[in-house]
């Protein structure tokens, strides 16, 4: 009789719990924006099959919305692959510190505090890679969805293998060595969407972990070449359209899961890359760059390979293309990676090199 009257006692006071939460959320007369509301707005290889539910796998897709409120309520579907992956999600309202957040089911509610009733700039983020599963964005629950600030005219792409995915760089809860290989992945904090926003600009990262030029490692049965086309480039499924995003510069990171080629192979195989790029991106200045993590002697090669495709490529008529050599070897993350404050370093780096080319100030 006691333990009834207990539990009879905890599902009252649930009750109201519940019935005081349904109360609060009424009086803030919070509404929901279907994903599909024409004031939201994505960056990224993003498939609008079911506009309702747009998904996406590559890191660093992002998604932004301006709010009133004083609080808003995020919904996202994790693909949850192989039963086990769960997506990590970067999520930012104006300028509070980002909160980076391992999802924890299918779908997910995530609330977001904002300070003031606003307006309020909200970013959503994918900061784990297209191996790790897709996300869908179901929307969000907010008092009033505002018209979105203009974004940046200035658009940049990256290429590139782990290092530009942001793998084992964050560090800051999951040790080294520790939990799933993904839990130190932040594509958000990785050197190109920092880069981009040093340089006020749009970013895309069109990026795997492993992947190389002509050799890919771990296995993978996929190179750069193969994959640069398609919205999940991981499973080289389904055709991304080009001129969705068209970027003022497109930077190439590639040679570290490559190692050490035929120098004649290689560079040929990176020209016939350049030269494909080149249709898809006809006004770009693509950029080739060496590896940030690379040691000394594949930095030395590297070097020389993509001195060797600069030239080639402009003595048939292309001068818009160019090289950039990062000054140091950055491997303080898991696995030689970079990690967070390097990643940081590496984007000062670059956008100075990009801010003289493009004469962004």
């Amino acid at each position: 009789m006691k333990n009834y009257r207990f539990d009879s006692l905890i599902f009252i006071l649930m009750m109201a719990l519940v019935a005081s939460t349904l109360g609060s959320c009424s009086q803030t007369k919070t509404k929901f924006f279907s994903a599909d509301h024409p004031l939201f707005q994505y960056c990224g290889r993003v498939d609008f099959s079911n506009p309702e539910l747009p998904r996406f796998w590559a890191p660093g897709v992002y998604i932004q919305a301006r709010f009133e409120g004083d609080s808003c309520l995020v919904e996202l579907n994790d693909e949850v692959l192989y039963g086990s992956n769960h997506n990590y999600v970067s999520l930012q309202v104006d300028d509070q510190p980002v909160r980076r957040i391992k999802l924890t089911g299918k779908n997910n509610v995530i609330k977001m505090d904002a300070v003031g009733e606003g307006p309020h700039r909200l970013i959503i983020c994918k900061s784990t890679e297209a191996g790790i599963g897709f996300l869908e964005f179901a929307g969000l629950h907010c008092e009033k969805l505002l018209e979105p600030a203009p974004v940046p005219e200035r658009k940049i792409e990256f290429y590139g293998n782990s290092i530009t995915c942001g793998t084992g760089s964050d560090i800051s809860e999951i040790a080294c060595g520790e939990g799933e290989w993904h839990d130190q992945h932040n594509a958000y904090m990785s050197y190109g969407p920092v880069t981009a926003r040093m340089l006020d600009a749009q970013w895309m990262l069109s990026s795997v972990s492993g992947i190389g030029l002509m050799h890919s490692c771990c296995d993978m049965d996929i190179v750069m070449p193969d994959v640069f086309d398609k919205l999940n480039m991981r499973e080289n499924q389904s055709q991304w359209v080009f001129s969705r995003y068209q970027p003022d510069v497109v930077t190439v990171a590639l040679g570290q899961n490559d190692g050490i080629q035929d120098s004649t192979a290689f560079c040929s195989r990176y020209v016939e890359f350049v030269q494909t790029l080149r249709t898809h991106y006809p006004d770009a200045e693509i950029v080739l760059l060496t590896s940030p993590m690379g040691n000394e002697e594949l930095t030395a090669v590297l070097k020389n390979y993509l001195t060797s495709v600069r030239n080639s490529v402009h003595a048939r008529g292309d001068s818009n293309v160019h090289t950039f050599f990062f000054s140091g070897r950055y491997n303080n993350g898991c696995d030689n990676h970079p990690d967070l404050a390097q990643h940081q370093e590496i984007a000062a780096e670059l956008s100075e090199f990009l801010s003289n080319l493009m004469g962004w100030e």
